[in-house]
């Protein structure tokens, strides 16, 4: 199948690999950019863990520190990938996403051990509410943003206006709801109606109306599961 993929350009080059050897083709046009904030050296000496909610937040994390004795604890195999490849030693894995992550921390971490480090992008602050509902203490640090494209990049548009896709593939609320905007801001909503659209979760799925997509959502929230709802699209 011909793929969409509107991820930021690292993490679609990496997915673009994982689609060829389930014998998709992906076109990846990002509508996302990742922007690392410059600051401080982290200062890591009370802190029993870290949090990550993406792979984004872990190459942010060393750009900020040199230690890698501190537990890292992931959201989903992609984000553990990544801790695993900066030299992490020990890296926990929920699974899913940032609810399966709250749920998942008491098995690993104790609140009176120490505070934990989440590493987040900008405005992302739900896991630190979750977590703090179970009496950890958590110290956020917003160390990268995520910028939006507003107009819908030329080769998705040609793609879409030439019929040269067969799906795409979603990954948050937020990726769907700019793919929507941009489609109908290109006058394109009529192109997705014979498309299928793979999403990693219901409010993801949501995101897209009122285009008229063949939906699909995946039966778990990570990169395993989006791929065989893909395979099963085919």
């Amino acid at each position: 199948m011909r793929v969409l993929i509107t991820r930021p350009a690292e993490d679609a080059a990496r997915f673009a690999a994982a689609l060829a050897a389930h014998g998709h083709q992906a076109i990846c046009v990002s509508l996302l950019t990742v922007h690392f904030l410059e600051g401080p050296p982290l200062a890591l000496d009370a802190v029993q863990a870290v949090l990550a909610t993406s792979a984004n937040g872990v190459r942010a994390l060393v750009r900020r520190t040199q230690r890698r004795d501190v537990p890292v604890f992931a959201v989903g195999p992609q984000t553990a990938e990544a801790a695993r490849e900066a030299g992490f030693r020990r890296i926990e894995c929920a699974h899913g996403d940032a609810k399966a992550l709250a749920e998942a921390v008491p098995h690993w971490a104790k609140p009176e051990a120490g505070s934990l480090l989440y590493a987040a992008g900008r405005g992302h602050g739900r896991l630190k509410i979750l977590l703090e509902a179970k009496g950890f203490s958590i110290r956020l640090e917003e160390l990268y943003e995520v910028a939006a494209e507003e107009t819908l990049p030329e080769a998705a548009r040609e793609a879409l206006a030439n019929n040269e896709l067969d799906a795409v593939l979603l990954f948050s609320p937020r990726s769907a709801a700019l793919l929507r905007n941009t489609i109908l801001k290109a006058g394109l909503a009529d192109t997705c109606k014979n498309l299928a659209a793979i999403c990693i979760s219901a409010a993801a799925a949501q995101a897209l109306d009122p285009l008229t997509f063949r939906v699909l959502v995946a039966a778990h929230p990570n990169q395993d599961a989006l791929l065989a709802s893909l395979d099963a699209a085919g």
